[in-house]
């Protein structure tokens, strides 16, 4: 294999390609390559919230692809450089859009602070489908009305759905109408760093000084917060003091509030009592216009048909499709030739594999079963009990019984129906599936859709 900084580098100049000229100046150029002691490549960053930004919006997934395509199998890592960091003029003179406020000033009217935001994460790039149209609204709505609408707005859904794009679309938006607003944007991860350094630097009053002042504050992946007590109780009196002086709060988390093991009973009922909304797997029509919407301004945008493979394959997550397409991207960049049928199916064979050993949720089950009887997704948990949609229904419960690690209540939960319901349904389908031909090669087609070998049944 070559010296992973040369792979490196073909691999930097394909990704050129993919990517608006500022956006690749700002955060590809400057990474600094240099190859492991095993073999592998290490990208030198400035500091830990470069890092972490880097991890963050989607930039992992598309360096990820590339080096795929330069060279199978090379594994890469960002590492933290404090002699990269950029100069007090570097960063006088860096891009408005992607400004690097510093993460623990106290605040002044204004100021954005926090983790620094995706320019490319607004309102109007985010493709919105029946997966998370009701996310968007309410986050629209938030944005235009903060602290009077959905106060705390807490938006739940699995890795690379668009939870971050979608609270990141808040502050560029409140931003954009009211440049006085005071506005945190910040992980729980970096929130919980930032604790720790208060309490060992005596500078608790700091911290809360930073969190409470401020008209918008937004925290990503809430979940990890049970990990530690004391942010609980700090983010709790946080949490009454914005509410009590009306200052938006948004959230994201990957599960329901009141499925966060070690999570304080207080904060359950404060996430709660707001609104909750969540996102799902995109379903097929999104994933394309997603795709197309990634190709627009390209100069040599991939045929509808390869994007039409991606999306029929790729169905759990934005950060897969989009790692897909930057793959076939560079593999065309990179040797200068057209794609085919046969190398697009080669080049997404480990993301493919990849797929098809995440275990589906149930709202992946319920969507590729409405895709497959031609049903919308709302019909799965209906009130509704006409054979047409009694019966897919029935086969969805079956299915996540199979595929799912989720118990009886859970899935009776997850289609707003009795435990008894999902016990029927897991009974009656295999019966139907031995005496209905036309049942059993649905419920195979949807074995494919998902991944999953009808033989695990």
């Amino acid at each position: 294999m070559d010296d992973p900084v040369q792979i490196w580098a073909r691999a930097r100049e394909a990704l050129r390609g993919t990517m608006d000229p500022g956006e690749f100046s700002r955060w590809i150029e400057p990474l600094a390559p240099s190859a492991a002691e095993d073999g592998s490549l290490r990208l030198g960053v400035g500091d830990d919230f470069a890092k972490s930004w880097l991890e963050d919006n989607y930039y992992q997934t598309r360096i990820e692809a590339a080096l795929a395509a330069a060279a199978p199998g090379l594994r890469f890592a960002f590492v933290v450089d404090a002699s990269l960091a950029p100069s007090a003029d570097d960063a006088a003179a860096a891009a408005p859009s992607a400004p690097k406020p510093a993460p623990r000033a106290k605040g002044a009217p204004g100021e954005m602070r926090g983790v620094p935001l995706n320019p490319d994460f607004t309102f109007e790039n985010f493709i919105t489908g029946p997966s998370n149209s009701f996310a968007q609204a309410a986050a629209l709505q938030v944005a235009s009305n903060p602290g009077g609408s959905y106060n705390p707005l807490l938006v739940i859904g699995a890795t690379g759905l668009g939870k971050t794009h979608l609270m990141q679309a808040v502050a560029h938006a409140v931003h954009k109408r009211d440049a006085r607003a005071t506005i945190v944007y910040i992980t729980l991860e970096a929130m919980l760093n930032d604790l720790i350094d208060a309490i060992k630097n005596g500078t608790n009053a700091d911290f809360r000084r930073r969190y409470r002042h401020t008209d918008l504050l937004l925290v990503d992946d809430i979940q990890f917060i049970s990990r530690s007590p004391q942010l609980q109780e700090e983010f709790f009196n946080t949490f009454n003091a914005l509410q009590n002086e009306r200052k938006q709060i948004v959230l994201t988390c990957d599960r329901p509030p009141n499925k966060i093991q070690g999570l304080d009973e207080r904060l359950v009922s404060r996430f709660q009592q707001g609104l909750v909304t969540d996102i799902q797997s995109p379903e097929y029509a999104t994933r394309m216009a997603i795709l197309k919407s990634k190709q627009a301004g390209a100069a040599e945008p991939l045929p509808d048909e390869f994007l039409a493979y991606i999306a029929e394959n790729i169905t759990s997550n934005v950060r897969q499709l989009e790692g897909a397409l930057t793959k076939l991207v560079c593999y065309r960049n990179l040797l200068g030739k057209p794609l085919t049928r046969e190398i697009v199916e080669d080049q997404l064979r480990g993301i493919l594999d990849q797929e098809k050993r995440a275990e589906p949720s149930c709202q992946d089950i319920q969507r590729v079963v409405a895709e497959e009887f031609d049903l919308r997704l709302a019909d799965m948990t209906s009130k509704e009990r006409p054979q047409n949609v009694a019966m897919p229904r029935q086969i969805a419960m079956f299915l996540c019984r199979s595929f799912t690690n989720k118990s009886l209540p859970e899935i009776a939960k997850a289609f707003d129906k009795t435990h008894a319901t999902v016990v029927h349904a897991c009974k009656t389908i295999p019966g139907r599936m031995e005496t209905d031909r036309t049942i059993r090669a649905h419920v195979e087609n949807i074995c494919d859709k998902l991944g999953r070998d009808p033989a695990q049944l």
